[in-house]
């Protein structure tokens, strides 16, 4: 069976993919900043399921982090099958009044860590001719975010990069997905301050999410969309219709907190 790294693994949709991968019967490599949350889902899976999980405590906002992920698993002598990037966060406010070092915290970890990673495991899937990346974006990466402008430019950055990656790894058997859920059912909500918006009125559970980003991966899609209902399918083809100031008041609206 296949071997899946996946960030963010301690809780919310990276947890459900941690779940679905195990019951297939494939190893794991769990990373997340949480290393109590990662120990006790390395504990529970492990005694429901006849798997190894390898528990990866780290900070992937730090400079060195993914380096020291990939040479970790180098070292151990484990063979990364699956690479999914799941870890991320966002946070409500104009863009010139939050705090710099968060938003730069953002950038480190939404882009730079997932990109590093595709980087460090790519050359190794090309040489074996196998291996397949699911990158979680959102739908947020379909426009432009007033109040949360540095998350939805960060997650336009990633469905940019997992396309061009899947177009050029194409002619190998190497497949890249980008997953855009919707507003799920999980801490980012909460940490974020979406869960005040009208933008998270209706939400999708993680499993729902997790299970639609696995198969899809499994199939080597492209792009997939996760966790909408209908009316949110509807707004979403209405955005390239839409004159972009007034999607762009549309989204400033959506984004305000609730007293």
């Amino acid at each position: 069976m296949k071997t899946a790294l996946i960030t963010g693994a301690s809780s919310g949709i990276g947890k459900e993919l941690a779940k679905i991968h195990a019951s297939k019967g494939g190893d794991l490599i769990i990373v997340a900043r949480s290393g109590d949350a990662l120990q006790k889902l390395k504990t529970d899976l492990e005694s429901t399921y006849t798997i190894n999980v390898h528990v990866i405590e780290k900070d992937l906002t730090a400079p060195h982090a993914t380096q020291e992920i990939y040479d970790e698993i180098t070292a151990a002598g484990i063979t990364v099958n699956y690479l999914i990037n799941n870890a991320g966060f966002g946070g409500i406010g104009k863009f010139h009044k939050r705090d710099w070092a968060t938003d730069q915290n953002m950038i480190m970890l939404n882009i730079m860590a997932l990109t590093h990673l595709c980087r460090l495991f790519i050359p190794d899937f090309v040489n074996r001719n196998e291996g397949k990346i699911l990158n979680v974006s959102s739908i947020a990466s379909l426009m432009p975010g007033p109040m949360q402008a540095v998350y939805f430019a960060s997650k336009a950055f990633v469905s940019s990069l997992s396309n061009a990656m899947a177009q050029e790894l194409s002619t190998t058997n190497v497949t890249v997905t980008n997953m855009m859920p919707g507003a799920t059912a999980t801490e980012f909500g909460k940490v974020s301050g979406m869960d005040k918006t009208s933008a998270f009125d209706q939400t999708a559970t993680a499993e729902n999410v997790a299970q639609t980003g696995y198969d899809a991966m499994i199939n080597g899609a492209i792009d997939v969309k996760a966790g909408l209902t209908f009316s949110q399918k509807a707004m979403i083809a209405t955005i390239p219709l839409a004159p972009k100031k007034i999607l762009l008041q549309m989204m400033e609206k959506m984004q305000q907190p609730r007293e």
